[in-house]
């Protein structure tokens, strides 16, 4: 077997920018590196701007005096930083303005107080509503106030922050509705984690705006049956569902989805046989669908709604089931573990989720909304619950768990550390998006629904499907579908015996 899988197109998991060398020998006496500008010049020598952001940011216990402070000193004997008592450093850490021991970031204020200050002058002064004094806190709060500082950069994030201090943006959804940008997004989200904005679903009011742009520009003959779609079948639905707390990212693309569909249809038929929904023939859809990609027959759901309605009873569209089922070898799954688990082809989070994938079969709109406290890291092992009962996490897949928790990207800015989520997002309170997911491990070769079918498929060879479809959150339909394409029905568990793995 090859050990590298098909396709495989790694992307470079380094971080930040490339570290800049110069010609002359003056190292920094940390690193080794000959840096063209200086950061800092302490008693063990130059240090390049990367060691002295290390060096400001380290805090601990010292290994020396044993306080609890900054460490900016050099490793001791034993490798461990130490503080600027210990280390002999003449300059004092300390803030003017808060007395924190940090690194200075403007003058000798640190970088929160720093950007306190920036804040406030960005919202005409220091607040006086509860909520934007609240906002300011939390910005200044971060675990990486720097951060911060960079973002508010933005003539965007600088408008939006002066709209809010003069009033002229209400600091509720319908101000950051008004607002309509990426960086209202973010507060919007920031206040809602911080319990300073209620909890709102974020695609339901989108998928409004989206519907009225839909609908801008269409005749009349078109626009009276969609806009019932729309709004009687699909925007209802969706609505109950955003009232009962549950998820609207699935249903709001398969609306969107059918909605263009049934547009396209529409206009296609007003403009070729100047006929509408209601005198819609059989043989009309029959030409519509059998001249474009299966995407046409989701404009069955419309003629389902039409027929209840009495706009047209005369058009019946079958169920349209997948003739093929793409699966990847056993062989290529393996290669994608072995990439996942041992290879530097992307970065931790998505070697976590991909594996969740790859072992478990999980979709990854599921992987993304897994909690941290479905993982439980106890004396006997690790296990997560993806069903109706925790399921073992084997090595080295349990180690790699291990790492990415200890380790969770997008938590030191206004978000805080306190994520609920296994893969948080960039906007506070989140967890990824499910197409971020699936945009990386796409871009790395994988074929997401090849992986997902060969992993059930080699799981119900394992163990009865009821057995797997408890523990994985599957329906029963579905893992005896599955078993039954790997002919494995059943009655053959009779008396089988079930490898250990």
């Amino acid at each position: 077997m090859d050990p590298k899988p098909i396709g495989l197109s790694p992307r470079s998991t380094v971080r930040g920018r490339p570290r800049t060398t110069n010609t002359r020998e003056d190292p920094c006496a940390r690193c080794g590196r000959n840096i063209p500008r200086l950061a800092a010049r302490w008693p063990e020598g130059r240090l390049c701007n990367i060691c002295y952001f290390d060096a400001i940011h380290t805090r601990g216990i010292c290994p020396e005096c044993l306080q609890h402070r900054l460490l900016p000193g050099p490793p001791n004997a034993d490798g461990q930083p130490i503080c600027a008592t210990c280390a002999e450093l003449s300059y004092d850490f300390h803030c003017d303005r808060c007395d924190a021991e940090a690194g200075h970031h403007r003058g000798r204020l640190c970088a929160r107080c720093a950007l306190r200050d920036d804040l406030q002058g960005l919202l005409g002064g220091e607040p006086s509503a509860p909520a934007l004094v609240a906002l300011v806190d939390s910005l200044c709060a971060s675990d990486r106030p720097e951060s911060i500082i960079v973002w508010k950069r933005s003539s965007k994030v600088q408008a939006l922050l002066r709209g809010l201090g003069d009033g002229s943006i209400p600091v509720s959804h319908e101000g950051l509705d008004a607002a309509s940008s990426k960086q209202a997004e973010h507060l919007r989200a920031l206040l809602q984690h911080h319990g300073l904005l209620p909890q709102r679903d974020p695609y339901l009011p989108r998928f409004e705006l989206w519907i009225d742009a839909k609908l801008d520009g269409l005749p009349d003959e078109v626009r009276q049956p969609v806009q019932h779609f729309a709004t009687w079948h699909h925007l209802r639905r969706i609505r109950a569902k955003a009232a009962s707390g549950a998820s609207t990212r699935g249903p709001v693309h398969s609306a969107k989805q059918e909605i263009t569909e049934t547009v396209k249809f529409l206009v296609w038929l007003h403009e070729t046989y100047q006929r509408t929904a209601a005198t819609c023939t059989q043989l009309d859809v029959g030409e519509w669908l059998a001249s474009g990609p299966t995407t046409r027959t989701a404009i069955r759901t419309f003629f389902v709604v039409a027929k209840k309605a009495r706009l047209n009873t005369a058009v019946t569209i079958q169920h349209r089931s997948a003739k093929t089922s793409p699966s990847l070898s056993q062989d290529q799954r393996l290669a994608w573990i072995h990439e996942l688990l041992t290879g530097t082809s992307e970065s931790l989070p998505y070697r976590v989720a991909g594996m969740l994938l790859l072992l478990y079969a999980q979709p990854l709109v599921k992987v993304v909304s897994v909690p941290t406290t479905f993982v439980d890291d106890g004396v006997t092992g690790m296990s997560i619950t993806l069903g109706a009962h925790p399921t073992d996490v084997p090595e080295p897949f349990a180690s790699l768990v291990r790492e990415h928790l200890a380790a969770r990207p997008n938590l030191r800015t206004g978000a805080g550390p306190e994520s609920p989520w296994l893969f948080p997002s960039t906007l506070a309170g989140r967890h990824l998006h499910p197409n971020t997911v699936m945009n990386r491990l796409r871009d790395l070769g994988m074929n997401l629904l090849g992986a997902r079918n060969r992993a059930i498929g080699e799981l119900v060879l394992e163990c009865p499907p009821s057995l797997v479809a408890e523990a994985l959150g599957y329906s029963t339909q579905v893992a005896f579908l599955h078993a039954d394409k790997t002919a494995e029905p059943w009655a053959r568990y009779a008396g089988r015996s079930i490898r250990q793995p």
